[in-house]
């Protein structure tokens, strides 16, 4: 696979992941407000990507400042629009609170140099973040036996990141390692990630996989055909509450009442130790439209009222393992995530 974003001769490039799997189409940004766009219109999604673009869509504007140019307001302009693209997604404010700190500890010096080192900084970001799925998958794939079923929900993989992925990293681990596996995938409504993403990745992949809709993951638990759940978290509390693609609490309480392991795999990024509980979580809404359509076709009536969270919270009780790059927590999480996180400091 082509990189899912990446910085290229002064530019943000990204694949449109609207189009696929059908199409192969890139986005090119010149400022954040550009790559802001994106992110809202879901050109680009999965929190880790997410953190990586903004990130870059920092550096890209401030390439283009000029001295005398009120800096550190344009700056703060930047962060703000970028803060209001999606708002569950930690990983999105963690990228910008690295790249505010970068901006603060070296705005002494002259403009042209923090634009280099603004530039750095993302770069690193982004380098740091596939060195990071690795190594979840590299923890994960311990919790897959060979001859598993997985099922995941959304889409955790590459495309949500900057590259090999979280919960598709831990299945693509266990695949690497020569496990016989099998994949299950939930197309994922209303935006079909699973259908059109995940399922892309797999068959890319060559890792062996059926598609489902969202519903059947109950009636295929209670006849014995999936071993594991495995997904990814787009924001997770200090007590191990996590929020995800909206369906996820479903996945997870089927899998706890079929005694079916149920899994998160994320990086420290998705962590909000300041977060007491998933209560606190802030659950974006999205546009009526993404649930009355899908593929261009109107399903319902055109103005049927709608809600659109797209996000939910899954309880710390239902969740057997959070799969870090420092390792994996298990319960009581407040201990195990903090533990976990001094690990990564040291």
């Amino acid at each position: 696979m082509l990189p899912t974003i990446e910085w290229k001769d002064g530019k943000v490039v990204m694949i449109d992941q609207r189009l696929l799997p059908h199409k192969e189409a890139y986005v090119t940004c010149l400022d954040h407000d550009q790559v802001a766009a994106a992110i809202e219109q879901m050109v680009i999604r999965g929190a880790p990507a997410i953190g990586v673009a903004a990130a870059f869509g920092l550096a890209l504007s401030i390439s283009k400042l000029k001295s005398g140019y009120k800096v550190e307001e344009k700056f703060e302009a930047m962060v703000h629009r970028l803060e209001k693209t999606r708002p569950t997604a930690r990983n999105l404010f963690w990228a910008l609170e690295r790249m505010r700190a970068a901006f603060e500890n070296n705005r002494p010096v002259p403009l042209e140099n923090l634009k280099d080192l603004m530039l750095e900084e993302a770069l690193a970001i982004e380098k740091e973040d596939l060195e990071t799925c690795h190594r979840i998958g590299a923890w994960g794939r311990t919790v897959i036996s060979d001859g598993d079923t997985i099922l995941t929900h959304c889409n955790a993989g590459e495309l949500a990141t900057a590259g090999y992925g979280t919960a598709l990293g831990v299945i693509r681990a266990a695949f690497e390692e020569g496990k016989k596996i099998r994949v299950f995938v939930d197309e994922t409504r209303p935006l079909l990630q699973g259908a059109r993403l995940t399922a892309w990745e797999l068959h890319k992949a060559g890792i062996p996989f059926t598609l489902i809709t969202d519903n059947m993951s109950g009636h295929l638990m209670r006849r014995g055909e999936i071993s594991v759940a495995v997904t990814g978290a787009d924001r997770i509390a200090r007590n191990g509450d996590s929020a995800n693609k909206i369906g996820t609490y479903g996945v997870a309480v089927l899998a706890k009442e079929n005694s079916i392991p149920f899994y998160i795999a994320a990086p420290f990024s998705t962590v909000d130790l300041l977060l007491a509980t998933g209560d606190e979580i802030p659950i974006e809404e999205r546009s009526a439209d993404e649930v009355r359509y899908a593929g261009g076709a109107l399903l319902t009536l055109p103005d049927v009222p709608v809600r659109n969270p797209a996000f939910d919270v899954t309880p710390a009780r239902y969740i057997a393992g959070i799969i870090t790059e420092n390792g994996i927590a298990q319960p009581p999480y407040e201990k195990s995530l903090t533990d976990l996180a001094r690990v990564k400091k040291a």
